[in-house]
Formats: structure tokens, C-alpha cells, sequence
């Protein structure tokens, strides 16, 4: 797994990820979340175009960062995650609370 943070700009943090997301790194995604909101952006956006595979431990961390964020009025957003990604989080109805969406710029 490959994370590449985007310095806030205007109090939006981005996180792009790229490859598979399992146990043996979701903490590397953890941390770089955490690291994005400890400087307390108004809007955190995780681009997922590039992750093929994500399972439960990933999934939880997405969940805590999405629940964190509601707690502390920050916008929460998964962009344009991958179709099989994108159909496993729908699977879970977690869609909605990720804020799952495509980024059309």
C-alpha cells in the first residue's frame, strides 16, 4: 500500500492511496489520517482510485476516521473508489457514512 499525503489547502486535507489495504497495513493509512487531523482540517477527502482491495481491518479504519470526523464537524469523503471496493462498502451499507462518492473535477 502506497499513502501520498496533500498538505491542507483551504481546510481540506487529501489522502490518495493506492493498493491493497489489509491488517498488515492498515495502520500506515491510520496514522496518516490521524497525522491529517490533527491539523484540524474542516474537510478530509481519502482517494481511493487507487486501492483494488481493502478488508475489514481497512474498512474500520475508514469507520473510525468517518465517526471522528462527525464528532468534530469535519466532512468526511471516500472518493472514487474503485468498482469492487466501491460494491463492498454499498455490501456493508457503509456507503453513506464514508461518503462515498465519485469526484468529478
Amino acid at each position: 500500500m502506497e499513502v501520498l499525503v496533500d498538505e491542507a489547502a483551504a481546510g481540506i486535507a487529501r489522502i490518495a492511496v493506492a493498493g491493497e489495504i489489509d491488517v498488515s497495513c492498515a495502520d500506515e493509512l491510520r496514522e496518516a489520517i490521524d497525522e491529517q487531523l490533527a491539523a484540524e482540517p474542516t474537510q478530509l477527502e481519502v482517494d481511493f482510485s487507487g486501492v483494488s482491495y481493502i478488508d475489514s481491518t481497512g474498512i474500520g479504519v475508514l469507520v473510525g476516521a468517518a465517526r471522528h470526523c462527525a464528532e468534530s464537524d469535519i466532512a468526511f469523503a471516500v472518493v472514487n473508489p474503485q468498482r469492487m471496493v466501491a460494491r463492498v462498502l454499498r455490501m456493508l451499507e457503509l456507503d453513506e457514512e464514508l461518503g462515498v462518492r465519485e469526484d468529478v473535477e
